[in-house]
């Protein structure tokens, strides 16, 4: 799991000004972590202007545009928590899963992520942990499919 989340691409206890700070923030997170290339944090609020990431249950997915794949060098994902939320177009946001995928590899993501997120208790917990060790085992699975 560390190729795709790891400790250190979980981040707690952010603020964010709006959903465009909030998708910056994610993109920094995966710049920081090598994931990408320069211009894919543009690509994420590209993507966003054309079609929102929030996905439900106060989780968005910033991601980027199908031509911003060949800026990932890997895949990853990156986990922003929110705790006073994030007005995504009504919506109230508190948990980002930031996404670098290759390929088709996000669908793998998506569909692990979704798994995930059906299960109340599961999304509650991630979206108001303030322990990254739990976050991690929470989303352990997330991706594991995707690894190339």
């Amino acid at each position: 799991m560390p190729d795709v989340l790891g400790r250190n691409g979980i981040r707690l206890g952010l603020a964010a000004a709006d959903k465009w700070d909030a998708i910056r923030q994610c993109g920094a997170l995966l710049d920081g972590l090598g994931a990408v290339d320069p211009g894919y944090a543009d690509a994420m609020l590209e993507r966003e202007r054309s079609v929102s990431t929030y996905i439900g249950e106060g989780v968005a997915i910033p991601h980027g545009t199908d031509a911003a794949r060949a800026l990932v060098r890997r895949t990853t994902l990156g986990v922003l928590q929110f705790p006073a939320g994030v007005d995504w177009d009504g919506q109230r946001v508190t948990l980002c899963v930031a996404i670098a995928a290759r390929g088709e590899e996000h669908v793998a993501v998506l569909s692990a992520l979704a798994q995930i997120l059906m299960e109340p208790k599961a999304a509650e917990r991630l979206r108001t942990s303030s322990d990254v060790d739990e976050v991690h085992r929470l989303l352990s699975g997330v991706g594991e499919d995707a690894k190339t």
